[in-house]
């Protein structure tokens, strides 16, 4: 599932090519993805300027000139690509349609974005802009982890008292906003802290340092384009990278990174998914 850095890497990858920009016409090939999509959908994008595009968590948000707001989720195996335009130093001429080519968007500026999605675990709704915050899919989100709500204060607060592990207060997305399996373990690794230790029981010092690295992976993961494990590609089709520089996450078996540290990484379960840590250094 893309997390944080995979979906902003597609946004940045779109913004070339629908901000500011007249959707011409909306072609959608199906009735669903995940669930229905929202009634007369191409005709309500249809003619529409993308006047911004911006990202909440895991969702890509499309604010309209009509007042409405398409809201985007990737899902599983989701992918938005741009043709019909140069993006860095390559022109992608649009591409013959493919079988799961689901949603598809024709620009005045001559590109076309295409939603490809071979699992369907994807999803599109249009709400109002003004109220788009309040929709069920966004309400309970809490703040981004790049943004100025999240700070060392907060973080210690939200977790006081909590014995739940701390990987899983930190996937909790009313916590904050679009961390997933991923870059929770590669933090942690770099705190030294244990993800099975319950969030409560950790000194308010080491919670508030997990802030600012969080915001170091995360920000390191962007500049990387993402990180690439099966279906993810950012909108020129091009694989993110970050996946060549985890410390832990998908390492089982290899040594810890961590300087001074002879231990090996270990995988292990935590509510159904895995968790890579090293057991020496990560206390």
């Amino acid at each position: 599932m893309p997390e944080l850095p995979e979906v902003e890497t597609v946004r940045r990858g779109l913004a070339p090519a629908m901000e500011g920009v007249v959707i011409e016409t909306a072609h959608v090939n199906r009735p669903d993805l995940r669930w229905p999509f929202p009634e007369r959908m191409a005709e309500r994008l249809s003619g529409q300027r993308v006047e911004r595009l911006r990202r909440r968590s895991k969702y890509i948000l499309a604010d309209l000139s009509g007042g409405e707001t398409l809201i985007v989720h990737l899902g599983m195996s989701g992918r938005m690509t741009v043709s019909g335009m140069k993006l860095g130093n390559f022109h992608h001429q649009h591409p013959a349609p493919e079988k799961h080519d689901h949603v598809v968007f024709d620009m005045a500026n001559g590109a076309r974005v295409t939603f490809n999605d071979a699992r369907r675990f994807g999803a599109m709704d249009l709400a109002a802009t003004e109220a788009v915050e309040a929709h069920w899919l966004l309400r309970e989100i809490g703040p981004e982890p790049l943004g100025n709500r999240f700070d060392e204060a907060y973080l210690v607060e939200r977790l006081k008292g909590r014995m739940v592990p701390i990987k899983t207060a930190l996937l909790d997305q009313r916590v904050v906003a679009g961390l997933g399996n991923i870059y929770v373990c590669e933090v942690l690794h770099r705190a030294g802290i244990d993800p099975r230790r319950k969030a409560g029981r950790i000194s308010a010092a080491r919670v508030a340092s997990l802030v600012p690295l969080i915001r170091v992976v995360l920000e390191e993961a962007i500049i990387s384009g993402g990180s690439s494990l099966k279906d993810y590609r950012q909108a020129d089709g091009a694989m993110g990278y970050f996946q060549h520089g985890f410390r832990v996450y998908d390492r089982e078996g290899a040594a810890c990174p961590t300087a001074g540290c002879d231990g090996r990484v270990d995988r292990i379960v935590q509510s159904g998914r895995s968790t890579f840590l090293c057991a020496r250094c990560q206390r």
